[in-house]
């Protein structure tokens, strides 16, 4: 694995929107015209976001969009295809927790589908437990919503 270096920005910034419109494909690939009802929740405007780069290159993406005073909501995460499986989106998730908890939140909650089995599988290895639908997504059977409660003693360590 190589080194990823992880920059704090804001989701304005032309890596960050590169990265979203990749992920963005991927999930209308995924989902089809069912992935519309999502995109205007996908809308986020100057929030904290980490940006994963190798040799320069941006490969992941993670932002956080504040909820109430010390929740956030995980949004956009997003490791391109090619850099997939090895460790990335833990690191990412790692340095999004880490910043939550130098800004006093406790609270880190995402929605994602069920038709991505493999996202709800790294939240959960990551400490994220299923939880009731939240906010725009009760009563929609195609989410799983999640939640983790942060501590500095309870941020992501990678599992080998």
């Amino acid at each position: 694995m190589s080194l990823m270096k992880l920059v704090r920005t804001d989701s304005n910034n032309p890596a960050f929107r590169d990265l979203t419109r990749k992920l963005d494909a991927e999930l209308h690939a995924r989902y089809g015209r069912q992935q519309a009802q999502y995109d205007r929740h996908n809308v986020v405007d100057l929030v904290k976001t980490v940006i994963g780069y190798i040799d320069e290159m941006p490969i992941a993406c993670g932002c956080l969009k504040l909820i109430a005073s010390q929740t956030v909501e995980l949004k956009r995460m997003y490791v391109d295809q090619k850099h997939r499986k090895k460790g990335y989106a833990v690191s990412l998730l790692q340095a999004l927790e880490a910043w939550c908890i130098e800004l006093g939140i406790n609270t880190m909650i995402l929605e994602t589908g069920k038709g991505q089995p493999e996202a709800i599988g790294l939240y959960q290895k990551c400490g994220f437990a299923i939880t009731e639908n939240f906010g725009p997504y009760i009563g929609n059977t195609n989410s799983v919503c999640m939640q983790k409660q942060l501590t500095s003693s309870t941020t992501t360590e990678i599992e080998k």
